[in-house]
């Protein structure tokens, strides 16, 4: 038995595709969408396709932009001498928020991950070593994942990076604002420890 008609049960199934999105979800959004007005719907499509027609990677640290250089590569403002390195695009956002970095970004493009066939080839670490090739960066912070594979990345950076005579620094991992000690897990706490500072 047919559960929906063709086009709805093609739309659920595009947006199951979607990270994060399941089943539940997709149908929910799904119905959201045949219940908004057809302008609503034309204008979300096309807001789709001109960002995936119009966003391209900056050719300077691989962020996503609509113009290249990127603004943030684009701004003299900044501080040229410190490059973060970060695996997405969304990473550089975060980061952003905070409104505590203003230097320059570089984004790998994902992580290496043996288990998943990425190696060091398959993240832009080439055109990192390009960009250090200039006498202005002094500092490289390595701003990948905490989790196995951002680690992983971390050390092999820090390694290739460790004859350049640069300072390579990673970021502090710890305690969140508002946690309770006694529900951090070991791994957290020890990272906590170790990148604690004086007061």
């Amino acid at each position: 038995m047919l559960l929906y008609p063709e086009p709805v049960g093609r739309l659920i199934e595009e947006l199951r595709r979607l990270p994060g999105i399941g089943q539940k979800t997709a149908q929910r959004l799904a119905f959201h969408i045949l219940s908004m007005p057809e302008a609503e719907v034309k204008s979300l499509s096309d807001a789709l396709v001109q960002a995936k027609e119009k966003t391209r990677s900056c050719s300077v640290c691989g962020n996503f932009t609509d113009s290249d250089p990127c603004a943030i590569c684009g701004d003299g403002s900044r501080d040229q001498s410190t490059i973060c390195v970060v695996e997405r695009p969304e990473d550089v956002i975060a980061l952003e928020r905070t409104r505590e970095y203003r230097g320059l970004y570089h984004v790998l493009g994902g992580a290496i991950s043996p288990m998943e066939g990425v190696g060091p080839s398959d993240i832009r670490l080439r055109e990192l070593l390009e960009r250090l090739k200039s006498d202005v960066v002094c500092e490289v912070i390595l701003a990948t994942d905490p989790n196995i594979e951002g680690e992983a990345t971390a050390i092999y950076i820090a390694k290739l990076l460790k004859p350049l005579d640069i300072r390579v620094t990673r970021l502090a991992h710890g305690l969140p604002v508002g946690g309770d000690l006694e529900y951090a897990d070991e791994v957290t706490l020890a990272r906590a420890l170790e990148g604690r500072r004086g007061m």
